[in-house]
């Protein structure tokens, strides 16, 4: 019987253009342009520069292009700095299962191998449904999630991004079965990224694991060998991490599902779980027209995991735009005040706003235990909005916009790109990004794309 990492294998080398749905195909170009667009955002980021520069004084081969910036680079770098600037704002898509996941974070393990080879649009759209498949199935795998045991998904992107890359490199089945053994080996990530007060390193331990599988691709590809059953084998991944597996989530219909078009694309740059109450607050402020100046309280009803990530005594202390994407309290004062939440309300200035700021002690995160029982199906939560005068006014959502039963519309979509892009693409040079993805089966070589995302 073949290895789980082997039926992977065996799925990236033989899943062909001609074999994706329509529905899969428009997904991956939709999901394509949002995260270039969360790139040229994540390139104006503190977090973007240190890295440049870092590259910049390493010297490299400059066989592939970042985004948002005139730096060439090698290869592995190139995925690691393009990843943080796709991760920087937490603007991402997401998929959260039993463990969260932004599919996103493998696509330079896609686009940057691809240009340094080459690979043609198609290639690409096809690697993005094979990053976005096995990404979204390995999150549903382990009972409970990772995340409830204290480790970060990261932990688990590491086994998917080495198939990607190993699909563009045009490795055969053996060699990206390698790849698997030799990134899954290492490349474990502790919880404590996204605990308590947060730093740069919340949004670079994704790319860290996407430029693993690279690197492991890379060597495979020279013939270095990996641990053949990296995830069913003795202390393998099941038996070492976690109290239950289902591995037949990892292959079941392999090549006959497209998860793709399950994935979420995300409303707001700041923590999934934030998204649903903030477009409940966000209706009933606009809807009623409140003013924050006469609010008393907001109440968010939600699950314990969202209580825990985005509402702790720490959340209510603002001192860093990592810790204020990942407040509840923040998220929900910000768009009370501003009536939207877009990457300006987490500036420098918007983190020292005393309108912002005295707003942020009346958002209570409470728990609601009949919630539970409906999630991950949905990410249901109750916002009670009380009132100075004594009027309350409440709002339920089952999922927040974004979510593939609300999606984004085309204008919505291209506003917030537009957004991101400002100050690092023109006007026409937004939508020449917009219409190259948009025919990206016509494209012959990817590294046409990559040259309309640089300065």
């Amino acid at each position: 019987m073949k290895t789980i990492s082997q039926q992977w294998a065996e799925y990236a080398v033989n899943l062909k253009f001609e074999d994706i749905p329509e529905e899969a195909v428009k997904a991956a170009k939709m999901f394509l342009y949002d995260s270039v667009g969360c790139a040229l955002g994540g390139a104006k980021t503190d977090d973007f520069k240190i890295l440049e520069e870092t590259f910049r004084d390493i010297g490299g081969r400059g066989e592939c292009s970042v985004i948002g910036s005139d730096l060439k680079t090698d290869v592995r770098s190139a995925s690691l700095i393009n990843g943080l600037a796709i991760r920087a704002l937490d603007y991402n898509d997401v998929y959260w299962k039993q463990d969260p996941s932004h599919p996103s974070d493998l696509l330079p393990a896609a686009f940057c191998v691809g240009e340094r080879e080459d690979r043609s649009g198609k290639d690409l759209i096809v690697a993005t449904v094979i990053a976005y498949e096995l990404e979204m199935r390995i999150m549903e795998a382990a009972f409970p999630g990772i995340r409830e045991l204290g480790l970060h998904h990261a932990t688990l992107t590491s086994f998917v991004a080495p198939v990607v890359a190993g699909m563009m490199l045009g490795l055969d089945e053996d060699k990206i079965t390698n790849a698997v053994g030799i990134a899954g080996s290492h490349s474990i990530t502790l919880g404590a990224v996204t605990a308590g007060t947060l730093t740069m390193m919340k949004n670079t331990v994704d790319p860290m694991a996407t430029e693993a599988g690279v690197f492991a691709a890379l060597i495979a590809q020279k013939g270095y060998k990996g641990t053949l059953p990296i995830f069913e084998g003795r202390e393998g991944l099941f038996e070492v991490i976690g109290e239950k597996w289902k591995p037949e989530v990892l292959t079941d219909d392999l090549g006959e599902t497209f998860k793709i078009v399950d994935c979420s694309i995300k409303p707001f740059p700041s923590e999934a779980l934030t998204h649903a109450p903030i477009s409940a607050v966000l209706d009933l402020v606009i809807d009623n027209d409140l003013s924050p100046d006469d609010i008393e309280t907001i109440e968010i009803y939600t699950l314990q995991r969202a209580a825990e990530i985005l509402a702790d005594e720490k959340k209510y202390i603002i001192d860093s735009r990592e810790t204020a994407d990942h407040s509840l309290p923040y998220c929900i004062a910000a768009a009370v005040v501003n009536r939207e939440l877009t990457p300006k309300q987490f500036s420098p200035e918007a983190l020292k706003d005393e309108k912002i700021l005295e707003n942020v002690p009346k958002v209570k995160a409470k728990l609601e235990p009949e919630f539970e029982t409906r999630f991950p199906a949905e990410q249901p939560c109750k916002v009670v909005i009380q009132m100075k005068n004594g009027k309350a006014f409440e709002k339920e959502r089952a999922y927040p916009k974004g979510d593939p039963r609300d999606q984004l519309s085309t204008e919505e979509l291209q506003r917030k790109f537009s957004i991101l892009a400002e100050g690092i693409l023109s006007e026409i040079k937004q939508e020449q990004v917009y219409e190259t993805i948009n025919h990206l089966e016509n494209m012959d070589k990817i590294k046409y794309l990559m040259g309309t995302l640089t300065k």
